[in-house]
């Protein structure tokens, strides 16, 4: 499950419960000899007098999932570099442990497809899952073959296997929801199987601005805890028009606010990873910010309609169709860019290679320019892209790259020099080395002043253009028993100077 502070990622599910006398709140006393009276004591028209009848037909299809994974973690040893480290906890060295995730996951046909969050079925830091089990209403459990992920929406899909045809539900028509609509969930919260809850929709299309390219989803109060992550939300009429994904919460509990992919987003993922075929989204190629009070106030523009474009990358399409850092986007293929309907949104939703019509306003001016949309990089690919030297290393997906060797010799993470991250340091595009995404204080490292954004050019003196080439260095020293090694380092604004780091 994902928490957010900011919006308490927290992937989940859940549902509200509520107190349904029709029209009286709860605990008003009714005469018992006022039969006129009671008459009156009918749900009104939209209110359930209960889900029961529904949670029946629905809830056989609604699993739970669990998965083993082995994951490789750190031990961090105190008298690490002394002659008392092998004592306690084998000197700093890696170990692996076993590990276990639990959310929820729904049938989506007779077959045994089943659909959840990716999160649900991936391996916390470093590691693989092992093993996934798919747990029916009924207890029996069945191994699930993972058939396809897409990280950046968030969604996979399962297939278990029997002799006779699953239970399954069926996605609905997300965008006919209304603020103030019935719905339930239906999950597997804290590891409790077969929990159902209820309650509204609160927002439809509520962007949480997290900056993705899906960042916009439909908002409930229905209870959302950990393990609801990837459970359904269902409308009155059994139809799936969500998928728990993410709550709101200061404290990592339910607060009411939770949110869950569309329908309309998911299903024709879901279809596309069913049938094996790869996930292809529009790009443009700009960097971009809300149009917040400060921005519109100096542009003399409306406040929150449109995105301003802080930079534009080379060679991409935006950079083709001659938008300019500076611009303020208004509208992309007829479609209003607004809070709740991104730039980023409405563009990952075209077919790259499409041609579109996008409005803008540049120095005063409205403006229509023709933009052929580019495919979206990888998501490794743009994290890479959009590094920023003194950004939040806890999240930041770059931090993940260049672990292993790096960080268990050096104490350091890192990823590749790319011309993009070489003009966000301030550096030659031709310019080759590996750039520091994450230090630990505790190691040689940071005891020596290296810090994230910095540029390592060479090791022990040789030129260093990729991680594979720093790694080759590192083993080698390893190898003819050296203790240290010398590494130049550039950082913004003052010439490169070597550095030993020690080995740990």
């Amino acid at each position: 499950m994902r928490y957010s502070y900011g919006i308490t990622s927290a992937l989940l599910a859940g549902g509200a419960a509520i107190s349904l006398l029709a029209g009286y709140p709860a605990g008003a006393q009714v005469a018992q000899n006022d039969q006129q009276h009671m008459n009156r004591v009918v749900p009104r028209a939209g209110a359930p007098a209960s889900f029961a009848d529904l949670t029946e037909q629905l809830q056989p299809a609604v699993v739970n999932i669990a998965t083993r994974q082995r994951v490789t973690v750190n031990n961090n040893n105190p008298f690490a570099g002394t002659p008392f480290a092998d004592m306690f906890g084998g000197g700093g060295r890696p170990t692996t442990r076993e590990a276990q995730s639990l959310g929820s996951g729904f049938i989506v046909s007779a077959s045994g497809y089943v659909v959840t969050n990716n999160h649900v079925i991936t391996a916390e830091g470093r590691g693989e899952v092992e093993e996934i089990t798919v747990t029916m209403p009924d207890g029996t459990e069945y191994p699930a073959e993972l058939v396809g992920r897409d990280a950046a929406s968030d969604l996979a899909v399962l297939k278990i296997t029997r002799d006779k045809d699953f239970p399954f539900v069926n996605f609905g028509d997300s965008s006919q929801a209304r603020v103030g609509d019935w719905v339930i969930a239906i999950g597997n919260p804290f590891g409790l199987g077969g929990t159902v809850t209820s309650g509204i929709v609160s927002a439809v299309y509520r962007n949480t601005k997290q900056g993705g390219a899906y960042d916009r989803y439909i908002q409930t109060d229905a209870s959302i805890n950990r393990g609801n992550s990837g459970g359904p939300l269902f409308d009155m009429e059994g139809n799936v028009i969500g998928i728990n994904n993410a709550i709101f919460s200061p404290s990592g509990g339910s607060v009411g606010i939770g949110f869950a992919i569309p329908a309309e987003i998911a299903s024709p993922i879901v279809d596309k990873l069913i049938k094996g075929e790869a996930i292809e989204r529009g790009y443009l190629g700009v960097r971009i910010q809300p149009v917040t009070e400060d921005v519109a106030e100096a542009l003399g523009i409306p406040e929150n309609h449109g995105e301003f474009i802080q930079s534009v990358q080379p060679g991409e399409a935006a950079e083709k169709a001659g938008v300019q850092a500076g611009d303020v986007v208004l509208k992309v293929n007829g479609e209003d860019v607004t809070p709740e309907q991104s730039l980023s949104y409405l563009i990952a939703n075209i077919e790259p290679g499409t041609t579109v019509p996008i409005e803008l306003i540049r120095n005063g001016k409205t403006r229509n320019v023709k933009v052929t949309v580019g495919k979206r990089p990888s998501e490794d690919e743009l994290a890479q892209q959009t590094f920023d030297p003194d950004g939040d290393v806890q999240n930041d997906p770059a931090q993940q790259a260049g672990e292993g060797i790096l960080e268990d010799t050096l104490g350091i993470r890192a990823i590749n020099l790319t011309p993009q991250i070489a003009r966000q340091l301030g550096v030659k595009e031709d310019t080759t080395g590996v750039v520091v995404t994450a230090v630990d204080p505790n190691a040689d490292a940071g005891r020596k002043g290296l810090q994230r954004g910095d540029l390592i050019l060479t090791a022990n003196y040789s030129r260093v253009s990729n991680l594979d080439e720093l790694e080759t260095v590192v083993k080698s020293a390893k190898a003819e028993g050296r203790e240290a090694v010398l590494l130049r380092v550039q950082r913004r604004g003052r010439p490169a100077q070597y550095v030993p780091i020690r080995i740990r």
